[in-house]
């Protein structure tokens, strides 16, 4: 069963930045697409980020092209979120997700197609 545990959440003043991790464990399959999503206060989930752990193009959600880079590390078995230029509407709760699939940079995966999730991190930012 594979386990995610996210960190590096936490408030921040706008233009600030903060980097969210995502250590992974217990993995059933040797690739996975990985993906961050957002959840604020009275809105539905959103995805922001993914990447294949096979390689290949990444895919950012227009609200966060050019501020925020996802990357992993394989030799620590961990998923980032590095984000830059932060804004108020990108306060949320951090999740992160894995899908035992492929996906691509050119779409984001459907949230229904994670089976794997951690149990999110605050992000708050201040005006």
């Amino acid at each position: 069963q594979m386990k995610l545990v996210e960190s590096g959440g936490g408030s921040v003043q706008a233009g600030g930045s903060l980097r969210l991790s995502c250590a992974a464990s217990g993995y059933t399959y040797s690739t996975y697409c990985m993906g961050w999503f957002r959840q604020a206060p009275g809105k539905e989930r959103e995805g922001v980020a993914a990447l294949f752990t096979g390689g290949g193009s990444t895919y950012y959600a227009d609200s966060v092209k050019g501020r925020f880079t996802i990357s992993q590390d394989n030799a620590k078995n961990t998923l980032s979120l590095q984000m830059n230029s932060l804004k108020p509407e990108d306060t949320a709760v951090y999740y992160c997700a894995a899908a035992a699939t492929y996906c691509s940079g050119n779409y984001m995966l459907p949230k229904g197609d994670f089976r794997y999730w951690g149990q999110g991190t605050q992000v708050t930012v201040s005006s």
